[in-house]
């Protein structure tokens, strides 16, 4: 990508990358998908190809030619005519590492927060715990299926991500891929949605929603868009250009969550007690430090890019809060204050 990047390709050149990147990604969504079939009568339920068609969202002609290249890999598969789906060989294994107790465990935690429909992903990690059910020791299958019904994820507070799925999915194939996005996006601050071509850089869940770092065609530095804003989203024919030298650490800096302001600001805060002990729970930000004063409140400090963001989680504690520096953050926390008062005391 840097070579196609550096230096201008010609024509043919560049319909040879598109192809070459284009076949490979198509390769690894077979890839995955046929595992994923292997995965599914492998299980205990009952998979003929409408089954497998309806799961994988796929035709059942797909199914057939998936089969076929299970069959020349040299899988021992069959068509049981009394249950009327495709069964393994009794005596086959699908190779799988060996696992201890402390990975099985792992690997229910991963499948379970996986599930979250607020999250919106694919099943792999899910597919990959039924693998492991039907292939681990006696023991470690019994480990595992106990886990999956003791451990349990809830209420993580996401925006829910169920309906941009198909967004998701489409921002992975263009990272993947190496290619650009066709976007509209409505940002809160704009009244009409605006449509561009992005070049894709990262997908980061950050706090409670998932997020895209790419720039828009038209501007030579990158923006964060988030997911739930795009109203739709086209995968392009077009090679994506990024900068080699991009770090998410450097791109936002010591932003206090997801927008990096211009300014950097020595903050410092405290705490009354309780709610001095009930604040140290939480690493609320990489720069935080934080003592503990005679009267048991605490003094924490932080070195943030902007202000709006840590304001509103200031505003969060309110009562419980002083707001020691900058004078600037003072103010506007005063403010907010204010604004809150006067809203709450109408009528």
């Amino acid at each position: 990508m840097d070579e196609y990047k550096n230096r201008k390709a010609s024509p043919k050149r560049a319909n040879t990358v598109r192809s070459d990147t284009q076949r490979r990604l198509r390769q690894h969504v077979r890839l995955a998908r046929v595992l994923q079939i292997l995965g599914l009568i492998q299980s205990r339920g009952r998979w003929n190809a409408k089954a497998i068609a309806s799961e994988l969202e796929c035709s059942e002609r797909t199914v057939y030619r998936d089969m076929e290249v299970l069959e020349y890999a040299g899988i021992p598969w069959f068509f049981d005519e009394h249950d009327q789906c495709y069964r393994l060989r009794p005596e086959y294994r699908f190779a799988v590492p060996s696992l201890t107790p402390d990975e099985v465990l792992g690997q229910v935690v991963a499948a379970k927060l996986s599930d979250r429909v607020e999250l919106g992903l694919n099943p792999g990690v899910r597919s990959t715990t039924q693998k492991l059910t039907h292939d681990l020791s006696l023991p470690l299958q019994q480990t595992l299926n106990d886990a999956q019904k003791l451990v349990e994820v809830l209420g993580m507070k996401l925006v829910d991500h169920s309906k941009h799925q198909q967004e998701l999915k489409t921002i992975q194939q263009a990272l993947l891929a190496g290619r650009q996005l066709s976007a509209t996006y409505q940002s809160p601050y704009d009244s009409q949605p605006v449509k561009f071509r992005l070049h894709p850089y990262r997908l980061c869940l950050i706090k409670n929603a998932w997020y895209l770092i790419g720039r828009m065609e038209s501007e030579d530095t990158p923006r964060t868009f988030r997911v739930a804003r795009f109203k739709s989203l086209r995968l392009l024919n077009h090679a994506c250009i990024r900068d080699g030298n991009f770090q998410l650490d450097d791109y936002f800096g010591h932003a206090w969550s997801v927008f990096r302001g211009n300014e950097r600001h020595a903050v410092r805060l405290r705490f009354l007690p309780p709610a001095s002990r009930i604040v140290l729970e939480t690493q609320w930000h990489h720069t935080q430090k934080s003592h503990s004063e005679r009267d048991g409140s605490l003094v924490m400090t932080f070195e943030v890019d902007g202000l709006e963001e840590i304001l509103n989680w200031i505003l969060g504690w309110a009562g419980k809060v002083q707001v020691l520096a900058p004078d600037e953050l003072k103010v506007r926390h005063w403010e907010r204050l204010e604004e809150a008062l006067d809203l709450n005391s109408r009528g």
